[in-house]
């Protein structure tokens, strides 16, 4: 019996473990080493290196935090040149392994060692592609912190049942990334979801990766709210601007071209809320362009906050000044209803996830509404670049 088992298993081994399937494992660990190397060139990390080594002399500089302003940039910049040198470095030591892996099994015609191997190339393939993503995220901007808001559009209840499921949609996708965030005003439905709601994703490359998302998001149900349970279709808006810290070079606000009003806060958001009227809106009179803040403990804290975000979106506005007029006649601006949409999200009489601009899709609807939106933000930003 033992010889017999003996011989069972050599056999599995050499219909397992043959020559084509070495070449083939050994041709995507290639392609993953040649896209590594490529990424030294777009990442431009023998620049990033000699950056890297300057700042690290700064920081150790007793002095720099004498201006704090200086020195939280100093280190912001550090750990950013840092990431993507770490990073390269990390994939070309994980090559390195696996390579030792397959060599080892190629000798002794080892059945688990090749396992573990094209198991790691596995996940090195995937760990790659993010690498790549990053080549597509140049913008000015693009690393910076985002803030994200959501309004309800057309179809009254349900369009409002679908803007707060897609508030959740995109706080599980920053926290799926890591990704940490700041909800700084929510406004409640009549009679269920959301009217709108503001936040700041943190992260980054967080706006770069969410300024994807901007526009009109469709949703195809059988009503909760409809009695005889028929099928609505319904919309929400997104709009993303990159959160800019230091607003001193983008835009000054005159507090003639401001109105600020004071209201009871509603919702969510600790003790405080509804026992003073501590929620703050702002209106910026040239523009129309309104942000209000709840969520934080003060009228004077929830007016900083709203500033700064009234800075970021005319900062925003101020770039894309000369792209606003077809913006608005087709794209981010467009009214939340029929044909305008980016996205179709259809639960019945099927359910399917398809974004109508890149054709990119998915039947798993329920892991997409649970954050899961990566390959939708990829794909555009892969659109983008090939568009110009």
């Amino acid at each position: 019996m033992g010889v017999g088992r003996s011989l069972s298993s050599v056999m599995a081994e050499i219909r397992s473990f043959d020559l084509e399937k070495i070449k083939v494992v050994t041709e995507s660990l290639n392609r993953c080493r040649e896209m590594v190397e490529n990424a030294n060139t777009y990442l431009k990390i023998e620049e990033k290196t000699e950056i890297r080594n300057k700042l690290q002399e700064l920081i150790s500089d007793p002095n720099l935090w004498d201006d704090a302003e200086n020195a939280k940039e100093v280190n912001l910049q550090f750990g950013r040149v840092s990431d993507d040198i770490d990073v390269i470095q990390s994939l070309n030591s994980r090559i390195s392994d696996v390579e030792t892996l397959l060599s080892l099994a190629k000798e002794e015609s080892d059945i688990d060692t090749f396992d573990e191997a094209v198991s790691l190339i596995h996940v090195l393939e995937k760990d790659v592609g993010e690498l790549e993503i990053r080549s597509l995220l140049s913008g000015e901007h693009d690393e910076s912190d985002a803030i994200v808001e959501v309004h309800g559009g057309a179809g009254g209840t349900d369009a409002q049942d679908w803007a707060e499921m897609l508030f959740r949609m995109y706080i599980r996708w920053a926290e799926r990334r890591g990704f940490t965030y700041e909800i700084d005003e929510v406004t409640d439905g009549q009679q269920a979801g959301i009217l709108s709601a503001t936040f700041i994703v943190k992260g980054r490359f967080a706006y770069g990766l969410l300024s994807t998302e901007r526009g009109v998001h469709r949703l195809v149900r059988m009503s909760p709210f409809d009695t005889a349970h028929r099928r609505h279709t319904s919309f929400a808006a997104i709009d993303v601007v990159p959160l800019i810290e230091d607003d001193s070079n983008e835009i000054e606000i005159s507090d003639d071209d401001i109105r600020i009003d004071t209201y009871r806060s509603s919702g969510a958001g600790g003790q405080h809320v509804n026992k003073t009227d501590s929620a703050v809106r702002i209106t910026h009179i040239p523009t129309g362009v309104v942000v209000a803040c709840q969520n934080e403990r003060s009228q004077h804290q929830n007016r900083l906050k709203a500033l700064q975000i009234l800075s970021s979106k005319l900062a925003e506005l101020k770039r894309s000044e000369l792209q606003q007029k077809l913006d608005n006649l087709s794209g981010p601006n467009a009214d939340a209803a029929f044909g305008s949409q980016i996205r179709s999200y259809v639960l019945a009489p099927y359910q399917l996830v398809k974004d109508l601009r890149t054709g990119s899709e998915t039947g798993n609807v329920v892991n997409v509404l649970d954050g899961d939106i990566d390959q939708f933000i990829e794909a555009y930003l892969h659109y983008k670049r090939s568009n110009g």
